[in-house]
């Protein structure tokens, strides 16, 4: 499944948990019950379809097996229905089925519960030059409330003038566990997303602690969330373009550290719970300043990796006010 989170186009409406069906997005709270309604009955279809397949991305991966079969079988009812030409409306006149353009579309989980960004592959970064680099996946802690998703606008720091895209993909946990051990690390994967790990190079680190203000304004995921069943995360091409021109092309094989030993060491007497993100690390040559260019304002980025689909931002404007990261000056 191509799993995602969107905007309905009516007012007031929450973020909703959806599918999509080549071009369609498919309401999977609602398809459950349009699909149950016929042996439970309109109100008791709500309520089952409530509790077996929540509306909310996080809710339904806490849900688990559960939700996954729940998912599964409402998208092949709607499949099924609309092969027969049939319209899919719930009791209450909800559709289950949106156009492309009817709704907008956010990061596939809008608040993770963390972000675990790793330096996983070994053409980005002077860390991995290092020797401990080589026996200890190296990550940081990200920012999980500044989470933007497809077509919204990459804010520019007041304090920055070079800012840079990074080509990354990650995962999100859907499954509770601790000390996770490498061979078993499949069955904690929720499924696969593009993350952009948007940085302000000419911002310093708090001291080698963090990356601190270089990365926490913005992180971008999206389209959507493929579950397992349907990628493998160990060969997939990584394309970024700048206005149509390509900057980065890589792949997810050249990854030194594997998605089990990443997960086997982020579980290390530490719980991963479902909604947790774990971010790949740019892939080689995956950003401006490993060419020595920068995005300029204005400018589209398009991050795309095989089986996952088209990551689509463009660069918001720089702010009026340059702002200073010194807060005192030395005498």
């Amino acid at each position: 499944m191509r799993l995602v989170t969107f905007q309905p186009p009516a007012p007031g409406a929450r973020p909703r948990l959806g599918a999509l069906l080549v071009e369609d997005i498919v309401d999977l709270n609602t398809a459950l019950v349009c699909h149950l309604r016929t042996t439970l009955g309109g109100d008791r279809a709500y309520e089952v379809a409530a509790q077996d397949l929540p509306p909310d991305m996080l809710a339904w991966l806490q849900r688990g097996d559960v939700a996954v079969r729940a998912a599964r079988e409402a998208l092949e009812f709607v499949r099924y229905a609309l092969g027969r030409g049939q319209q899919v409306l719930a009791p209450r006149s909800e559709p289950a089925v949106y156009g492309p353009d009817d709704v907008r579309l956010l990061a596939p989980l809008p608040r993770p519960n963390s972000i675990r960004d790793f330096l996983s592959f070994e053409g980005h970064g002077s860390m991995a030059k290092t020797k401990d680099w080589y026996e200890v996946p190296v990550y940081y802690r990200g920012n999980h409330c500044a989470v933007i998703g497809p077509e919204d606008a990459i804010p520019w720091p007041s304090y920055s003038d070079k800012l840079d895209y990074e080509l990354e993909y990650g995962l999100f946990i859907g499954k509770e566990g601790r000390n996770i051990p490498r061979e078993a690390a499949g069955e904690y994967i929720a499924g696969c997303t593009i993350f952009n790990d948007v940085s302000a190079r000419d911002a310093k680190p708090d001291f080698y602690l963090s990356p601190g203000k270089i990365k926490d304004f913005c992180n971008v995921m999206g389209p959507c969330m493929v579950t397992p069943d349907e990628i493998d995360p160990t060969n997939l091409r990584m394309v970024a373009r700048i206005n149509g021109e390509v900057w980065t092309d890589g792949n997810t094989s050249t990854m030194y550290w594997t998605w089990g030993e990443l997960i086997e060491y982020a579980s290390m007497e530490e719980t991963l719970y479902p909604g947790d993100f774990l971010g790949s690390g740019t892939v080689a040559n995956g950003c401006g300043i490993d060419h020595g260019r920068w995005i300029q304002p204005g400018d589209l980025i398009e991050l795309e990796v095989e089986g996952i689909g088209v990551l689509r931002n463009r660069v918001g404007p720089k702010p009026d006010v340059r702002r200073s990261l010194r807060l005192r000056q030395r005498a």
